[in-house]
This record gives structure tokens, C-alpha cells and sequence, in this order.
């Protein structure tokens, strides 16, 4: 066979008279142009998970939950503000000073610590993870538990979701106003009632005690700083600013929201009513969704209605019809 005829051979792809011809489509190689849709769609994610990650200040006591960042600052006190954190390594709660300074660079490190631009308390965030701690609420409870972040023993922050679960320790404090942290199971000396002070600019929180008195910064000798819980008023050295991540304060007035839009189908004790007319609607309606009832169904409907027990009279239907498989 010639080589002529062995090209003729050649298995082609049918082409029609008439059919149109389909172009390339050209990719877009260039980088400094807007991007692809997965691109954007990367840069969007990772934008949300850090808007998620941020440090806001809580609206009311229940947004009080997951990791928190504790500070106190006042000039009179202390001249920087003082966070609560752990110390793994004693077992025990200090108080840690948030210094506003930075190093210079290196030609002037000589010249000692630079003086950092002024930082507003709200803008302040925890820099180890020692100055996290975990909030959870017991279920019913208004108190909050306040958990090291770190499981007493370094690592991540673990957020259980208000569960109270993990490995870590428990801020108490007993009768006498002595504030410590050594118990891994929670117990009527760690509940702690956060009060929102509505005087205060920045929100400003005070944990108030079982023994009704509140937690607060007291001055010891040498100069030092210790927690006590030993104060019966609220004053400058009782108030706290507590930050919580925004993505779990936005969890937390999501469901507040569904409580309230819940109560429509609820009577006046809390006990769920059940929606007669649309569960018949949902399970036991054929035809396009129609509900297809007899004559005298629909006129002992109608009376039952009027007499005002629909629901009554849909329930006793429904035990009738013997075919309410789903509810």
C-alpha cells in the first residue's frame, strides 16, 4: 500500500456540512489581572476565618463564651494593663503585665526598648496563649466557668463549644476571697456571674463570686499584683474588659434570634404547641400538595373551626387515617 493511500485511511473526525466551527477557548495566563474565581474565592475564605479570628468586646453576659481574653487596666493601679493568665509551669494565676514597647532596631538596641505609638485598651489582643482562657456555661446556668486555655500544660487553645470538657484547670475561690487554680472538675467555688456594668465606656465586666463577692486586682508587698475575690462593691480595682472571638459571639446572637422568632410556636409556660393544620399539610397531603378531604371532612373542619378547636379536630383526623408514618 502506497503511503498516499495509508493517509486516506486515517480514522478522522466526522465533519458535517453546515456544522459550525468551534473555536479554542484562549486561557488567561496573566497574573497581574484580576485573578480567577477560585482565586478570589480563596482570598474571600481567607479573609472570613480571619474577620472570625478577631477580638470583640461582649454585648451581654451570654456572649461571655469560648476562648476569652481577661484585662485590667487602670493608671491608678497599674500603670499597663495587667492580663490574668496562667502559669503552667507553678500551677498558679498571675497577673501579667502587657508591656507597650517595642525594640528598636538593631543599630540603637543598645539604647534599651523604644516606646510603642499609644494602643487603646480595645485594640490590645492576647500574645500567648497562657492569656486565654475558655468560658463555658452549665447547662440552665446563668454562672460561667472560667478554664485554662492551654490544658494546664502548654499546647493550643481548646475550644470545646461550651461543653466543659478537656484537660484543663478551673479558675475558684473560696470563703476567705482566696483565688486559685488547681481543679480539673468544676464545682460550686468555680462559678463565676459576669456582670456587664452599663457605666462603663468600654463594656467593662465584673465576675462576681458564690459568695456574692467580686474578683479583683489587689496590690501585695514588694510592689506585686494578686487576684482576690474578697471585695464586696464593684470599684476601679473589680472591672475587667473581656474579649471573645467574633465568630462566637455571632453564634451566640444567632441563637438568640431563634428564640425569639421560636416563640411564636410556643405557649406561655415554654412548651411547644404542635401546628396541626401544617403538619397535615406536610405528611398527609397528596395532589401537589393539596390536602384532598371528603365532604363531610371539610364541613366538621369548618365547624370545628368555628368553635375554635381546628387543632382538635385535625389531631382526631389524623388518629382516623392510620397513616402518620413521620410524626
Amino acid at each position: 500500500m502506497s503511503q498516499s493511500s495509508s493517509k486516506a485511511a486515517r480514522p478522522t473526525k466526522l465533519k458535517f456540512k453546515g456544522d459550525d466551527k468551534k473555536s479554542r477557548k484562549k486561557r488567561k495566563h496573566d497574573g497581574d489581572g484580576e485573578g480567577s474565581s477560585s482565586r478570589r474565592r480563596r482570598v474571600d475564605g481567607q479573609e472570613d476565618e480571619e474577620e472570625s479570628q478577631l477580638w470583640v468586646l461582649p454585648a451581654t453576659p451570654q456572649e461571655i463564651r469560648g476562648p476569652v481574653f481577661i484585662v485590667h487596666h487602670d493608671t491608678s493601679i497599674h500603670p499597663t494593663p495587667l492580663c490574668i493568665s496562667f502559669d503552667s509551669t507553678r500551677g498558679k494565676v498571675v497577673l501579667s503585665s502587657l508591656n507597650k514597647s517595642q525594640p528598636k532596631d538593631e543599630a540603637d538596641e543598645d539604647d534599651g526598648p523604644q516606646p510603642a505609638a499609644s494602643t487603646s485598651i480595645t485594640e490590645i489582643v492576647p500574645t500567648d496563649v497562657a492569656h486565654v482562657w475558655v468560658a463555658t456555661r452549665p447547662s440552665g446556668s446563668s454562672c460561667v466557668n472560667l478554664r485554662t486555655g492551654s490544658g494546664g500544660g502548654g499546647g493550643g487553645v481548646a475550644d470545646d463549644g461550651g461543653s466543659g470538657g478537656g484537660s484543663g484547670k478551673f479558675l475558684s475561690c473560696d470563703q476567705h476571697g482566696l483565688v486559685s487554680c488547681f481543679r480539673e472538675a468544676r464545682g460550686p467555688q468555680e462559678e463565676w456571674t459576669a456582670v456587664i456594668l452599663p457605666d462603663s465606656a468600654n463594656g467593662e465586666v465584673a465576675f462576681q463570686s458564690p459568695y456574692e463577692t467580686y474578683l479583683s486586682v489587689d496590690e501585695a508587698a514588694g510592689g506585686s499584683f494578686q487576684l482576690r475575690a474578697d471585695a464586696t462593691e464593684v470599684g476601679p480595682a473589680e472591672r475587667f474588659i473581656v474579649k471573645v472571638q467574633s465568630h462566637v459571639r455571632k453564634q451566640v446572637r444567632e441563637e438568640e434570634r431563634e428564640k425569639v422568632e421560636g416563640k411564636n410556636f410556643k405557649t406561655g409556660d415554654g412548651s411547644k404547641t404542635i401546628d396541626e393544620a401544617g403538619t397535615n399539610r406536610i405528611y398527609q397531603a397528596w395532589g401537589a400538595g393539596r390536602s384532598v378531604v371528603s365532604h363531610d371532612d371539610k364541613k366538621a373542619l369548618k365547624k370545628a373551626q368555628k368553635e375554635g378547636r381546628l387543632s382538635e379536630a385535625l389531631l382526631d383526623r389524623r388518629a382516623k387515617l392510620k397513616s402518620d408514618r413521620f410524626c
